[in-house]
């Protein structure tokens, strides 16, 4: 199953909310990359501290919604809070939507998101600390390891990933979804 996947992020995320995913979806043969604010790469964030760098593939200018299947927004404190003040970025995130394509995003990177205006009437779930934001932006807040809602997938820390990394792939298998919207 030939699945290209887009996971965005810039220096800041969360090292396991990027790592498992990509190797998990790696491991079903998925080509999986990463698109960021610049060429180079980016630095993770690991138990308080900076850790290893990650090749970035693609820049956002150079990075088009249509070339991929699915999209990936990992978490971290700083990384969600950079992207959701990139324009470019708020739009690659929107096209996915408008594209009906799966979306998944764990732990804070749904800050990003709610910058994008694309959580208005989802059900979702997130790192505790964001539950606030996301329900005074229209999120139908639930507190579950993961949660799906056609096709958009969410949930809540590290902890969550083997749930996580299972229901992405899942939907990504199933490809677009009729109902998802923005």
């Amino acid at each position: 199953m030939n699945k290209r996947i887009a996971i965005l992020a810039t220096n800041g995320f969360e090292e396991s909310e990027l790592k498992s995913p990509k190797e998990a979806m790696e491991k079903e043969g998925f080509t999986v990359e990463i698109i960021s604010e610049n060429e180079g790469t980016i630095k993770a964030w690991a138990d308080g501290n900076w850790s290893n760098e990650y090749k970035v593939d693609k820049t956002i200018e150079n990075a088009n919604a249509s070339d991929y299947n699915a999209l990936v927004l990992p978490g971290g404190v700083i990384n969600p809070d950079k992207l959701r003040r990139n324009k470019n970025a708020l739009k690659f995130v929107q096209h996915f939507f408008e594209q009906k394509k799966p979306v998944a995003s764990i732990c804070h990177g749904p800050q990003t998101l709610i910058s994008a205006g694309v959580v208005k009437g989802r059900k979702m779930t997130s790192f505790n600390s964001i539950k606030d934001d996301l329900i005074n932006a229209g999120a139908n807040w639930v507190d579950e390891e993961v949660v799906v809602d056609e096709g958009f997938v969410t949930s809540r820390n590290p902890d969550d990933l083997p749930a996580f990394n299972s229901k992405l792939i899942e939907e990504i298998k199933e490809g677009k979804h009729t109902l998802q919207h923005a």
